[in-house]
């Protein structure tokens, strides 16, 4: 670790619940805030688990739930508070919040193909525009590592955010690092002048015998 650097683990909320046709999740500010499946409590276990033992100083979530409650358990193990970044939130999907997004994505609805060969996410009616997008990761990520030089910090979030921010430390395609699973930990290393990619989507753990 390069001196007064911040070691940052991005650690994806576990599975949330599923969408049901005709209902939609509750939003927050905007924004489809589902709780975590059954599935998703148990990788949350799993994640933490391994957290646990990783010399973590701070643990960061954004104001959706999935990603507190996947958080939870590694709070509880080491004794120190969730924090809250609401910067580190998903990217906003505009017309197709609440759920809709997963929808029209399974069924291969031409804007969701175009969104995936333009490698934008704003080609969705409403939705987040990339440089804005953008600014807010750097100005999170810049804030934690401002807050925490020379520690190791989890920020659990969500993956179009654990995206982004691997795109802009690696000077990627946008969408190069899109598709970080379920409770997977990516590790970006962040110093006064640049962002270091050190893991991308790790799953050991949740493959690991229970």
């Amino acid at each position: 670790m390069p001196p007064g650097a911040t070691d940052l683990l991005l650690v994806r909320h576990g599975a949330s619940e599923a969408y049901r046709e005709g209902n939609l999740f509750p939003l927050v500010d905007g924004h489809g805030d589902p709780p975590l499946s059954s599935e998703g409590k148990e990788q949350a276990a799993r994640v933490c688990a391994r957290l646990a033992a990783a010399g973590v100083d701070a643990i960061y979530v954004t104001n959706l739930r999935r990603t507190a409650q996947t958080a939870v358990p590694l709070a509880e193990q080491l004794g120190l508070d969730l924090q809250v970044e609401s910067d580190l939130r998903e990217v906003y999907l505009g017309e197709w919040e609440g759920g809709i997004f997963r929808k029209m994505v399974a069924e291969g609805h031409p804007v969701s193909l175009r969104m995936a060969a333009e490698e934008r996410w704003d080609v969705i009616p409403g939705a987040e525009p990339a440089a804005e997008l953008a600014g807010r990761v750097r100005g999170a990520i810049d804030r934690l590592a401002a807050a925490h030089p020379g520690q190791r910090v989890a920020a659990f979030t969500h993956g179009g955010v654990i995206g982004q921010a691997l795109a802009q430390a690696s000077g990627s395609r946008p969408f190069a690092f899109l598709g970080a699973e379920n409770a997977s930990i990516s590790r970006v290393v962040v110093t006064a002048d640049r962002w270091i990619v050190r893991g991308f989507n790790d799953t050991a753990h949740l493959d690991a015998v229970a």
